[in-house]
C-alpha cells in the first residue's frame, strides 16, 4: 500500500487551521459562509489524517516495547497483539485517507435533473421508463430527497413518454450520477398473450442542477415562445398559453415545461437548460482531459446500454461492473444501495489508478 504524501497532508492540516483563525475573527456574513464550507469540505480528511498519526504515534511507542530488552514476557506479548491490532486500523485508515484525497467532482454535492424517455419497444417502453422514474423516486424517499416534476409527456398505455424531474438534496448528483445511460428490460407485457418475454429500453439521463454562478445564459441568446398545454391524447386542453419553449439559439438546445403556470413554466425550463448547458461545458472539459472518458463508470455516454432489468430470472445486471443482482423485486422498489455503491467503488478504485494508488 502506497504511502500518503507527508508535505500534501501537512498543507491540509495548516489550512484548516487557518480557516479556523479566519472564522473566529468574525468577518462578513459572505466571507464567513465561503470559510465555512470549506471548513466543513476538509473537516473528515482532518479528523482521518489526525487519527492516522496519533495511531502511528501509538504504534512506534509499541514497537519500542518489543524492542526493549529489559520488558518482560507478557509486556512484550501485549505490545505484539497491540501492533498488529494498530497496523490494521492504521492500514485501513490509510485506504479512507487515499479516498479523501482524490479530485473532487465541484458537482458531487449539487442535486440533479432527471430526464427519462422511452425508448424503443413501443407502449412497453413507455410503461418501463414510468417503472423507473418510480424506482428513482422511491430510492429518493430513502435518502430524503426532493422530487418534483418539471415536465411528463403520458404514455398511451401508461408510464412516460418522456418525464424530467428535480431532485433537491445534498449530494444527490454523487449517488445519481452513474445512472445515465440506456436501461433494458425484459419481460413479459401484460397484454400478450402468448407468454412471449419482450425486450424494450428507455433512456436516463442524471445532470447536475446548475446554480447562477455555473452558468451564464444571456438573453440574447434565448427564445421564449408560448403556447397551449395539454395531457395525453390531446385531452385536458389549457385554454391559456401557460406552456413555455425556450430554445438557446446558440447550441440549439430547446427546453419546454407545461406542468404549472407560465412564471413557474419558464423558471422550471430555464432551470432545465442551465442543467443542459452545465452538462455540456462538464463533458467538453472531461473530454479535454481524457481521451478514455468513454471507457470509464459515469462517463454520461447516453447511448450506452448500461443495466438490463430480467424480471423473468429476478434478476438486475450492471454491464460496465459487470454485476448482477438476483433482487430485482427490491431494486425497482427503490432498493439501490448495493449497485450504486458498487459503481461508486469502482469509480474510486479507476481514479486510484489513474493517480498511482494500489489499493
Amino acid at each position: 500500500m502506497a504511502n500518503l504524501p507527508t508535505a500534501a497532508l501537512n498543507d491540509i492540516l495548516n489550512r484548516f487551521e487557518r480557516l479556523e483563525m479566519d472564522m473566529a475573527k468574525g468577518p462578513e456574513h459572505e466571507i464567513y459562509s465561503k470559510l465555512a464550507s470549506e471548513y466543513a469540505s476538509l473537516e473528515d480528511v482532518v479528523h482521518a489524517i489526525r487519527e492516522f498519526r496519533d495511531l502511528e504515534r501509538q504504534l512506534i511507542d509499541a514497537q519500542a516495547i518489543l524492542s526493549d530488552p529489559e520488558a518482560g514476557r507478557d509486556m512484550r506479548d501485549l505490545a505484539e497483539a497491540e501492533v498488529d491490532d494498530l497496523k490494521a486500523q492504521r492500514d485501513a485508515l490509510r485506504g479512507r485517507i487515499q479516498l479523501l484525497l482524490l479530485p473532487k467532482d465541484a458537482a458531487d454535492a449539487k442535486g440533479a435533473i432527471l430526464e427519462i424517455r422511452a425508448g424503443t419497444g413501443g407502449s412497453e417502453a413507455g410503461l418501463f421508463a414510468g417503472d423507473l422514474y418510480r424506482m428513482y423516486q422511491r430510492y429518493a424517499e430513502v435518502n430524503r430527497w426532493k422530487v418534483e416534476i418539471l415536465s411528463a409527456s403520458e404514455g398511451e398505455m401508461g408510464g412516460f413518454r418522456e418525464v424530467i424531474a428535480s431532485i433537491k438534496g445534498n449530494g444527490v448528483f454523487s449517488r445519481m450520477k452513474f445512472e445515465s445511460g440506456v436501461h433494458r428490460v425484459q419481460r413479459v407485457p401484460e397484454t400478450e398473450s402468448g407468454g412471449r418475454i419482450h425486450t424494450s429500453a428507455a433512456t436516463v439521463a442524471v445532470l447536475p442542477e446548475a446554480e447562477d454562478i455555473d452558468v451564464e445564459v444571456r438573453p440574447e441568446d434565448i427564445r421564449i415562445d408560448t403556447m397551449r398545454a395539454s395531457g395525453a391524447g390531446g385531452q385536458h386542453v389549457n385554454t391559456t398559453d401557460s406552456a413555455v419553449r425556450i430554445t438557446h439559439l446558440p447550441t440549439g438546445i430547446v427546453v419546454t415545461s407545461s406542468e404549472k403556470s407560465q412564471h413557474q413554466n419558464r423558471a422550471q425550463a430555464m432551470q432545465v437548460l442551465k442543467a443542459r448547458l452545465y452538462d455540456m461545458e462538464r463533458q467538453r472539459a472531461d473530454d479535454e482531459r481524457s481521451a478514455t472518458r468513454k471507457g470509464q463508470v459515469g462517463s454520461g455516454d447516453r447511448s450506452e446500454r448500461i443495466r438490463t432489468y430480467n424480471f423473468p430470472q429476478g434478476r438486475v445486471t450492471d454491464h460496465r461492473i459487470n454485476l448482477t443482482l438476483y433482487k430485482l423485486d427490491k431494486v425497482i422498489e427503490g432498493e439501490m444501495d448495493e449497485l450504486v455503491d458498487a459503481l461508486v467503488s469502482d469509480h474510486q478504485a479507476r481514479q486510484l489508478a489513474a493517480v498511482g494508488v494500489d489499493d
